[in-house]
């Protein structure tokens, strides 16, 4: 897939995620919060820049052409944890196994699922 694509398929993971009853947030990794931090500093001497909607979402394409998806996630304290990260997996799987299908690429989709925290 082209890079277009590939951030295809991170956001509707992430769109997909986001809308789960429950999800906080999702937890951008180390480089995501370094581009986030170089975001602000741009932002803030008048350049612009947001730390993409994204974030917190890993993509992987194997050899054999199934597509692994990694989420993190902040879930509410209210919500069962168990739950609400079975709902992601369910979720996402379905969002990037469609986006495949329309693009013509139909691919197996595994998807992992990581609480990071609950607030």
């Amino acid at each position: 897939m082209t890079p277009a694509k590939d951030r295809d398929i991170h956001q509707a993971a992430a769109r997909a995620a986001l809308d789960v009853p429950g999800v906080a947030a999702l937890q951008p990794g180390l480089a995501d919060r370094l581009a986030g931090a170089a975001s602000r500093a741009r932002h803030a001497t008048g350049g612009a820049g947001t730390l993409p909607t994204e974030a917190g979402i890993r993509t992987e394409r194997t050899s054999e052409g199934c597509w692994h998806v990694e989420v993190r996630c902040v879930v509410h304290e209210d919500h069962r944890v168990l739950d609400v990260a079975q709902q992601v997996r369910e979720h996402v799987r379905a969002a990037v196994t469609t986006l495949l299908g329309q693009h013509g690429t139909p691919a197996p989709v595994a998807v992992l699922v990581t609480v990071i925290r609950t607030e």
